[in-house]
């Protein structure tokens, strides 16, 4: 993070590098240890796009008669992001979105994928999405970090949607995979589409998504302080959420 950036904060870089340096990464060292870890970071992957699809409803015109967007700039950055989270290629040419591919990566090692479809079945039909986390059979930690990402898209400030996007997402997930990666990688674990999705992430999000986030944060927030401290705040309470999910995994795994 640059010194010389409007969100430069001790604070944020400070539970960064709590989650980045988290023990959990290096406590898995087993497919079953893998398996518990998909069971739960799927739900963090499919709320992702939740983010996603708020940005591009708030930045784009996706009605119609159709209306050019405020600004062209961020309307681009946030179609090319849904472009590639929701429509990317998977490892045989198929066009899927990220979750899916995190689905076929689940299924591949034989990880239990029946919550999170239960899940999405349940939004299928048109169910309060606060009500349906409660009613989900999953663990506190797993409801809290679902209930706080639908809260922020709820409060509808499109610059605190999009700092929660970027600092507690989309610019952490680049050295929080990474990590991942090293260790299935030197365990030699026949899981080629988690690779896949792994590396995937890492070339989007490392080289393209995360620069493009940040500049579509600095757009939104105009330099203005009120608007710089709500999307800090709110980044890292959205860390905070994910170390304690990370803490709860850790905890099934150990």
């Amino acid at each position: 993070m640059d010194k010389n950036s409007s969100f430069f904060d001790e604070d944020l870089i400070d539970l960064r590098k709590s989650l980045i340096e988290h023990p959990l990464y290096n406590s898995m060292d087993n497919l079953n240890d893998i398996k518990k870890f998909m069971e739960i970071h799927v739900f963090a992957v499919w709320d992702f796009m939740s983010l996603v699809k708020n940005l591009q409803i708030n930045l784009t015109c996706i009605s119609t008669p159709w209306i050019p967007s405020k600004n062209s700039l961020t309307a681009r950055l946030i179609n090319e992001i849904v472009w590639g989270e929701e429509t990317d290629i998977d490892k045989k040419g198929i066009a899927k979105s990220h979750f899916e591919m995190y689905l076929d990566s689940m299924n591949e090692i034989g990880a239990n994928t029946k919550k999170i479809e239960f899940l999405i079945e349940l939004v299928k039909e048109g169910k309060d999405i606060f009500k349906i986390i409660e009613s989900l059979n999953i663990a506190n930690e797993i409801k809290d970090f679902l209930k706080f990402t639908f809260s922020v898209i709820k409060e509808d400030k499109t610059h605190v949607t999009a700092a929660v996007f970027t600092f507690g997402r989309e610019d952490l997930i680049p050295n929080m995979f990474i990590e991942i990666v090293r260790k299935i990688k030197l365990e030699n674990k026949s899981v080629d589409s988690l690779i896949y999705y792994l590396e995937r992430h890492i070339e989007m999000d490392g080289d393209h998504h995360g620069p493009m986030a940040m500049n579509m944060i600095t757009t939104l927030c105009e330099n203005n302080e009120v608007k710089i401290k709500e999307a800090l705040n709110a980044s890292k309470l959205a860390l905070k959420k994910r170390i304690k999910l990370w803490d709860h995994i850790y905890a099934q795994i150990n």
